[in-house]
C-alpha cells in the first residue's frame, strides 16, 4: 500500500571510506530515512545511523560484479518512494563527482519525487590528502583536475591525453584497470618520469600507498598488491607522500624503489 508521506529522494555523499568524515547533515538525513539504498564503496558502518525499522538495500555496482543496473536502481528509488516515503541514495565520495547523483535526481523528478542532494568529501582530495599529498601547493601545483579513466562506452578518456599535456596535479579515478594505457598516453606526451602516486583505500586503517614516477606506476602497484578502490595521483605533489604512510603499506621491495626522493624509473 503507498504510503501517506511525501515521496522524496536524498541523495547522500557517503565520503572517501572513514565513517567519521560523513557530515553532520549525513548523519541525520541516515536516521530520518525510511529506505536506505546503498553502494558497495559507502562504508557499511554508517548503517548505523539508520533507524532500527528503516528498510537497508545493497544496490552497489562494482566492476566485474553486477549487482543492480543504473536503470533497476532508478526503478527502486521510485517504487521505494511511493511505498515508504524517503528514501537516501547512500553513495561513495561525493555523487556528483562521477557518481550519477544527478542523474538519479533527474529521474525521480521526472516521476514526481521531491529530492535534494546532501554532499560528501570526494576521495579526489581526501584520498591523496590523507597520505600526506595535496593536489594543490605552492611551488609544486597551481591547480589539478580530476578525470576518470574511461567513457561510458568503456574506451579510455580523451581527458587522460589532455591532462598530460598539462603541469597541473591529475587525479583520475576508477582507473586501475587502464593504468597500462595512462601510463603509455603520459610517456608519449614527455611525462614518464613525472612523479605519481596510487592510493587504495585511502583514509581506512588498511590504506595503501605506492609513489614513483608514471613509467614506475605498473611495476610497483604490482609489487605491493593495489587492487580497487585506488584512486592515481600525477604530479610533482605526489613527492610529499608522508615516509610514515609509504612504510606502512609497502613490502621492503617495493620501498626501495618509490621513496619520494628516488623516484627510480622501472624499464
Amino acid at each position: 500500500m503507498p504510503t501517506t508521506k511525501l515521496p522524496r529522494l536524498t541523495v547522500l555523499g557517503a565520503g572517501p571510506g572513514d565513517p567519521e568524515l560523513l557530515t553532520l547533515k549525513g548523519a541525520r538525513v541516515l536516521a530520518e530515512a525510511d529506505v536506505i539504498l546503498y553502494d558497495a564503496l559507502a562504508n557499511h558502518a554508517l548503517l548505523q545511523h539508520a533507524r532500527p525499522d528503516a528498510l537497508t538495500v545493497p544496490v552497489g555496482k562494482r566492476r566485474g560484479m553486477r549487482s543492480h543496473g543504473q536503470d533497476e536502481i532508478n526503478a527502486l528509488i521510485v517504487e521505494y518512494a511511493h511505498r515508504y516515503g524517503h528514501v537516501v541514495r547512500l553513495k561513495g565520495g561525493d555523487p556528483f563527482v562521477f557518481g550519477r547523483g544527478r542523474e538519479e535526481m533527474l529521474y525521480a523528478e521526472a516521476h514526481g519525487l521531491a529530492t535534494d542532494y546532501v554532499p560528501g568529501i570526494s576521495s579526489a582530495v581526501a584520498a591523496a590528502g590523507s597520505v600526506g599529498i595535496p593536489v594543490t601547493h605552492r611551488g609544486l601545483s597551481e591547480g589539478f583536475r580530476v578525470i576518470t579513466a574511461t567513457t561510458a562506452t568503456g574506451e579510455l578518456s580523451g581527458s587522460v591525453a589532455e591532462a598530460a599535456q598539462s603541469r597541473a596535479t591529475t587525479v583520475i579515478l576508477m582507473g586501475l584497470s587502464e593504468l597500462e594505457n595512462i601510463v603509455a598516453v603520459f610517456r608519449q606526451f614527455g611525462q614518464a618520469d613525472t612523479p605519481a602516486a596510487i592510493v587504495q583505500n585511502g583514509t581506512l586503517p588498511h590504506a595503501q600507498v605506492v609513489t614513483g614516477s608514471v613509467a614506475a606506476l605498473p611495476a610497483l602497484a604490482a609489487a605491493a598488491g593495489i587492487g580497487a578502490p585506488a584512486i592515481i595521483i600525477i604530479g610533482e605533489v605526489a613527492k610529499l607522500a608522508t615516509p610514515a604512510s609509504l612504510a606502512a603499506t609497502l613490502p621492503p621491495a617495493a620501498f626501495a624503489v618509490a621513496t619520494p626522493a628516488s623516484y627510480a624509473k622501472v624499464a
